[in-house]
């Protein structure tokens, strides 16, 4: 600016309108200092760099908005007027910045130009909070500037509590804060303010800020979403109870006859048992427990001895045998892992049940031994003849198992154990030496999608996928780490009733799962995206009623196909 200074004042010898324009230009050169020096003190001026937006820029980039002011000797001046133009200065300001170019309309510096495109890369979605004039002028006039610092605090908690209710499940709800709320205290958020309460609302605001993300942090962390990991719900709260009252009075008179019918029982079961009934109902399916009412007592009395006794010959930690050793070293590792985000299972007590349920039983089956997944299997049981021994309204994720009696403990361990035995003997050959039975389920699984919908396994195989990389897990875990907890427990409500074994009824059952998600994987066009799904699956929201339907689909499969065996036999 010096040299166009310089070159007015050489002009001063020429012509009359070249003085003119020489002073004209000299007059806005001052003004323009003097408007960069009030921007860079600070103050109560409107910034157009803030962290709300002004939204009279028409797009985002964009140089702002120019006028030319053509003089009579042809010099072409470019204005860039900011805000209001007012001659002493007062109001929101003026904030001009001139350019002598010979008519090219360019800013005059780099630092006006660069504050006037500084938007971007503003998306736009934030219009619900910028602050027009007339607002402006109505929460303060020149002090209706919201603090950054505050601002963002609000923005980011915002943001914050947003991905994470995509991540919970629906009935989590955060706190919202209304947005008149911040229109109406912005006068009282800025900064030198000379109004005393504005200091104290804005650190009161963060502080509230501030405890209701940490409560929220709190109650959101047990809910979190582990991929792949069972997850255990308030099963109280959950409305298959009002659905199942009816069915209360038949399981009633079915366990209270003399001589339970079995047939009966399975047929009632199939279609879900109420939660009062469900641990007997239990026992009684995975033949436990005798059909004789008189000689149930006795039968489970001897059974709990059994197994007492068992923990006494076989769980020897300090046993010299180095195959024992490597079992209880991977199930000393595996059970710590199950349901990390439950306070409840990283009890000592707790885990040191699993280890001996599973140690016992890998001992009892040296043909199969302890595999991965299995320690999965017992969760359920566990659960299920927890709740027995509890109310109704206790709080399952955070139940303190060291205010149970050990004689409670003692019951609940070894009704876990036998029902998991049983529960296990139809799907033995998943677990022998490589696992030739979960292998032989997958091809028959990829031979009945096959049949089933030809287009979604086509899609799948074009992208690589494997039926092997995803469904071993459904096969080898029973869906245990696909489901939440209280969905497992009422899909083993219908595995228990089945009458020939489950073992053939979860492979439809895998099918119509599959099926299930046919929309959202045929929107993948990579394997990435394939396996990312396939994986992690969302059926965190899951209830009953979404059980049912997979059941129904996996009946009707079963009903169609399973009386054409061919689709089941490899093709040579």
């Amino acid at each position: 600016m010096d040299n166009v200074e310089r070159a007015a004042e050489k002009t001063t010898a020429t012509t009359p309108t070249a003085i003119t324009a020489a002073t004209t230009i000299t007059q806005i050169i001052t003004s323009t200092r003097s408007s960069e020096s009030q921007l860079s003190t600070p103050g109560p001026l409107l910034n157009n760099s803030t962290f709300w937006k002004n939204s009279g820029r028409a797009v985002p980039g964009r140089p702002s908005p120019k006028r030319d002011l053509q003089g009579k000797s042809g010099v072409g001046i470019a204005v860039i007027v900011h805000g209001t133009e007012t001659g002493a200065g007062t109001g929101t300001g003026a904030n001009i910045a001139g350019s002598v170019g010979g008519g090219n309309n360019m800013v005059s510096t780099f630092r006006d130009y660069q504050q006037s495109v500084s938007d971007a890369w503003d998306t736009g979605d934030d219009e619900f909070c910028i602050l027009n004039n007339a607002e402006a002028a109505a929460a303060g006039g020149d002090a209706a500037r919201i603090s950054r610092q505050v601002s963002q605090t609000v923005a980011l908690n915002v943001i914050e509590t947003h991905s994470r209710n995509n991540q919970n499940y629906a009935n989590t709800q955060s706190p919202i804060v209304p947005a008149n709320s911040v229109n109406g205290s912005a006068a009282d958020l800025t900064p030198g303010s000379s109004n005393n309460s504005s200091s104290g609302t804005a650190e009161e605001n963060k502080e509230e800020l501030r405890k209701s993300a940490h409560d929220s942090n709190e109650n959101r962390a047990r809910l979190r979403n582990y991929p792949g990991r069972p997850q255990l719900q308030k099963i109280s709260s959950n409305s298959q109870d009002g659905e199942y009252e009816t069915k209360i009075e038949k399981f009633q008179l079915l366990l209270d006859s003399p001589q339970l019918d079995l047939v009966a029982l399975k047929k009632i079961s199939w279609s879900g048992v109420p939660r009062k009934m469900r641990a007997v109902s239990w026992r009684l399916l995975s033949k436990y427990l005798p059909p004789s009412g008189e000689r149930r007592n006795a039968v489970l009395e001897s059974k709990r001895q059994g197994y007492q006794d068992l923990r006494h010959n076989y769980f020897k930690v300090d046993s010299q045998d180095e195959t024992q050793q490597d079992t209880y070293r991977q199930i000393h590792i595996d059970v710590p892992r199950m349901n990390p985000q439950i306070p409840l299972f990283q009890q000592k007590l707790v885990q040191e049940m699993f280890e001996r349920v599973l140690f016992i039983w890998a001992i009892r089956h040296p043909a199969s031994g302890y595999v991965q997944g299995i320690n999965d299997l017992v969760t359920p049981f566990f659960i299920v003849f927890l709740q027995e021994a509890l109310t109704p309204d206790t709080d399952l994720e955070k139940y303190d198992m060291s205010t149970l009696s050990e004689e409670t403990r003692n019951a609940i361990e070894a009704d876990s154990f036998w029902c998991l035995s049983k529960f296990l003997d139809c799907i033995q050959d998943n677990y022998i030496f490589a696992q030739l039975g979960i292998q032989e389920k997958v091809n028959q699984l990829k031979d009945l999608i096959q049949r089933i919908d030809v287009n979604l396994h086509r899609h799948l195989q074009t992208h690589g996928v494997d039926y092997l990389q995803f469904s071993f897990r459904w096969m080898n875990n029973l869906l245990t780490r696909e489901l939440p907890l209280h969905c497992t427990i009422r899909l083993w409500d219908t595995y228990l009733a089945e009458s020939d074994g489950f073992a053939l009824f979860h492979l439809y059952v895998c099918a119509a799962f599959l099926l299930h998600w046919k929309d959202q994987l045929m929107q993948q066009n990579d394997f990435q995206g394939l396996m990312l799904l396939l994986q992690n699956l969302p059926t965190h929201n899951w209830s009953d009623r979404q059980i049912n339907v997979l059941l129904a689909e996996a009946f009707r499969l079963k009903f169609t196909y399973a009386d054409a065996p061919k689709h089941l036999e490899t093709k040579s």
